[in-house]
Protein backbone atom coordinates (compact mmCIF):
# COMPACT_ATOMS: atom_id res chain seq x y z
CA UNK A 1 0.00 0.00 0.00
CA UNK A 2 0.88 3.23 -1.00
CA UNK A 3 2.09 6.24 1.40
CA UNK A 4 -0.37 8.66 -0.42
CA UNK A 5 -3.17 5.50 -0.04
CA UNK A 6 -2.56 4.89 3.66
CA UNK A 7 -3.10 8.84 4.03
CA UNK A 8 -6.13 8.69 2.13
CA UNK A 9 -7.46 5.94 4.29
CA UNK A 10 -6.21 7.75 7.22
CA UNK A 11 -7.66 10.99 6.53
CA UNK A 12 -11.30 9.32 5.46
CA UNK A 13 -11.34 7.84 8.60
CA UNK A 14 -10.65 10.70 11.09
CA UNK A 15 -13.62 12.29 8.49
CA UNK A 16 -16.11 9.62 9.22
CA UNK A 17 -15.31 9.15 12.63
CA UNK A 18 -15.79 13.20 13.43
CA UNK A 19 -19.11 13.18 11.12
CA UNK A 20 -20.39 10.18 13.36
CA UNK A 21 -19.64 11.52 16.30
CA UNK A 22 -20.55 14.89 15.91
CA UNK A 23 -23.94 13.41 14.72
CA UNK A 24 -24.09 11.64 17.53
CA UNK A 25 -23.53 14.67 20.00
CA UNK A 26 -26.32 16.56 17.75
CA UNK A 27 -28.67 13.81 18.41
CA UNK A 28 -28.03 14.16 22.38
CA UNK A 29 -28.58 17.81 22.23
CA UNK A 30 -31.61 17.64 20.41
CA UNK A 31 -32.64 14.94 22.82
CA UNK A 32 -32.39 17.11 25.86
CA UNK A 33 -34.14 20.14 24.11
CA UNK A 34 -36.95 18.34 23.79
CA UNK A 35 -36.96 17.06 27.45
CA UNK A 36 -36.67 20.59 28.31
CA UNK A 37 -39.64 21.18 26.03
CA UNK A 38 -41.74 19.01 28.18
CA UNK A 39 -40.38 19.89 31.51
CA UNK A 40 -41.51 23.78 30.87
CA UNK A 41 -44.46 22.73 29.26
CA UNK A 42 -45.24 21.11 32.31
CA UNK A 43 -44.38 24.02 34.78
CA UNK A 44 -46.41 26.47 32.01
CA UNK A 45 -49.50 24.22 32.53
CA UNK A 46 -48.61 23.84 36.88
CA UNK A 47 -48.78 28.27 36.73
CA UNK A 48 -51.25 27.93 34.45
CA UNK A 49 -54.05 25.55 37.28
CA UNK A 50 -52.23 27.67 40.31
CA UNK A 51 -53.37 30.74 38.34
CA UNK A 52 -56.52 29.61 37.59
CA UNK A 53 -56.79 29.01 41.56
CA UNK A 54 -56.07 32.18 42.72
CA UNK A 55 -58.49 33.68 40.03
CA UNK A 56 -61.55 31.86 40.79
CA UNK A 57 -60.41 32.34 44.94
CA UNK A 58 -60.63 36.58 44.22
CA UNK A 59 -63.16 36.02 42.57
CA UNK A 60 -65.21 34.01 45.18
CA UNK A 61 -63.67 36.89 47.50
CA UNK A 62 -64.82 39.48 45.68
CA UNK A 63 -68.53 38.60 45.91
CA UNK A 64 -68.85 37.71 49.38
CA UNK A 65 -67.47 41.38 49.84
CA UNK A 66 -70.24 42.69 47.82
CA UNK A 67 -72.55 40.89 49.65
CA UNK A 68 -71.84 42.35 53.07
CA UNK A 69 -71.24 45.77 51.44
CA UNK A 70 -74.85 45.03 50.30
CA UNK A 71 -75.89 44.03 53.67
CA UNK A 72 -74.15 46.78 55.72
CA UNK A 73 -75.97 49.19 53.12
CA UNK A 74 -79.79 47.37 53.86
CA UNK A 75 -78.79 47.92 57.41
CA UNK A 76 -77.72 51.44 57.00
CA UNK A 77 -81.26 52.55 55.07
CA UNK A 78 -83.41 50.97 57.82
Amino acid sequence: MSTVSKVVLGVSLVFTLGTVTGVHLKQNLDRERLHEGVIRDLERQARKRENLRQLEEQISLTKELETEREKRAAGTQT
